[in-house]
């Protein structure tokens, strides 16, 4: 295994705490309720456009203010200092291992390119990768096959793993058809059986193992 390209959020990163603050606080200034978590988290997978198009859908919102409401989260979240937002248990010491058997590592985000870079540097993570890719580094995100494609560069396709928590991870390295491991344990809105997936772990030490069980075949 040469390449493993990892999802960020609800796969490499706890972030949803601070998504949540940052929409509510745009919330509380439009004179609206907040949301609760499992609320933010039912909306996180899509990227921002989705995310601000969901929360303005529970509140009917009109549409023309989506371009404002969407720079102002961005806005607010890119102020932020990650306060809430943590590593999943095991994750820098995976990555310390594969850094050390000369695995290329990369992650594949629909998490705009300008936060992503402030969560990974804010949780000393961005020295791990070769290449962070974003919502909006190309015209299309995930689960169109592009982006996860360009991360992956010249690598052969069979020997990339691509990580990720959701069903929008899972249909992208279907459509790039690139062996995918589920962390079952971040975002996720259906079942893990009804997920596509080659490999399930549901601590970074397991997947490990995953990577190793990978290299020797």
């Amino acid at each position: 295994m040469q390449t493993v390209i990892f999802d960020l959020d609800g796969t490499l990163v706890d972030s949803a705490p601070d998504i949540r603050a940052s929409v509510n606080k745009m919330l509380v200034e439009e004179g609206l309720p907040e949301l609760d978590l499992a609320t933010v988290i039912s909306f996180i997978g899509n990227g921002l456009p989705v995310l601000v198009q969901r929360v303005m859908a529970r509140f009917r919102i009109a549409d023309a203010e989506f371009a404002r409401l969407s720079a102002r989260i961005l806005e607010i979240y890119n102020a932020s200092a990650s306060e809430y937002t943590v590593t999943y248990e095991g994750v820098r010491q995976v990555l310390d291992a594969l850094k050390a058997k000369g695995v290329r590592l990369g992650v594949c985000s629909n998490k705009p390119k300008e936060p992503a870079m402030h969560v990974l540097e804010g949780l000393d993570l961005s020295k791990y990768f070769d290449l962070v890719v974003g919502g909006d580094t190309f015209d299309t995100r995930k689960p169109d096959p592009l982006p996860l494609l360009k991360t992956i560069g010249e690598t052969a396709i069979q020997d990339v793993l691509y990580v990720g928590d959701s069903e929008v991870d899972a249909e992208t390295a279907l459509r790039a058809q690139v062996t995918f491991a589920l962390f079952t344990e971040g975002y996720r809105k259906s079942s893990v059986e009804d997920i596509p997936h080659d490999h399930r772990f549901s601590s970074w030490m397991e997947f490990l193992s995953i990577v190793e069980g990978l290299q020797t075949e």
